[in-house]
């Protein structure tokens, strides 16, 4: 009988163990899902600031790993279905988002044009936006959404004539193609491009637009996001077993003590 309560914390300790190591990969996943929720937020929805977005992000990590590992650690049911219910709704819409997106990819592609085309519209707006967007353009090497032109729809950038800005039918620096071999750097390089021929701009900038290069990007590193994707599902799925065994241990402890305590005879009665 000491042998078998031996065995039981044992074994209890060990998935109180797992339990709280899958809490900590929940805050690495809850992480890149906040920083996901934050760039999309900068791009669909520019009257939330993404630092807010963040702390509620940030907010509802703790509570949910709150709940996981105290819950362990207390072996309080209520706590452990939380965090196991938590567990798996964050992964049943990670799911249904990746099927969804598959599936209605021309739609996904439509809404990623709209949200860049509002971006850019907005790129003067706000600062974490416009570095968001210097930064995609110089990693991807390209200029605009569609095309470089895409930028006219900024009204600094516009090609109007009635736009008095110095920035008229200009592109931002992070379109401007960086030569190694000069010494001093042409911070002024977009200017005016908009106003060239397709094939004049390319000698200054890149005219290609950022979603045909994400695309692309996607496309050509297809097995490196399917393994983070499943290196992502799997913690969860784990936690979510775990969490679940814990709590069917806890309730068969439960029933022991109650039979316990029923049928227990009292020799002095």
């Amino acid at each position: 009988m000491l042998d078998d309560l031996c065995s039981q914390r044992v074994n209890r300790g060990r998935i109180i163990t797992s339990t709280c190591l899958n809490s900590s990969r929940l805050v690495s996943l809850v992480s890149l899902v906040s920083l996901v929720l934050t760039t999309e937020a900068a791009l669909a929805c520019l009257s939330v600031d993404p630092a807010v977005m963040l702390m509620v992000v940030g907010v509802l990590m703790f509570i949910i790993t709150f709940c996981g590992c105290v819950g362990s650690l207390r072996e309080n049911i209520c706590l452990l279905q939380t965090f196991c219910i938590s567990l798996t709704v964050i992964f049943l819409l990670q799911l249904v988002a990746g099927i969804l997106g598959f599936i209605f990819s021309d739609t996904a592609r439509g809404k990623v044009t709209e949200m860049i085309n509002n971006a850019i519209v907005h790129y003067r707006d706000d600062i974490d936006l416009q570095n968001l967007i210097d930064f995609g353009q110089m990693e991807f090497g390209c200029c605009g959404g569609v095309t470089y032109t895409d930028w006219s729809q900024n009204m600094y950038f516009s090609c109007k004539e009635n736009n008095p800005s110095r920035e008229r039918c200009s592109v931002p620096f992070s379109c401007c193609i960086i030569s190694k071999d000069k010494e001093v750097v042409n911070t002024m390089c977009g200017q005016g491009v908009q106003d060239l021929e397709y094939l004049k701009a390319g000698d200054h900038i890149y005219t290609n637009g950022c979603i045909d290069k994400l695309v692309n990007w996607i496309h050509s590193n297809m097995f490196l996001l399917g393994g983070i994707a499943l290196g992502l599902a799997i913690p969860q799925l784990v936690g979510i077993l775990l969490s679940q065994i814990l709590i069917n241990q806890i309730k068969d402890q439960i029933e022991l003590q109650n039979y316990n305590l029923k049928h227990r005879t009292d020799p002095w009665s």
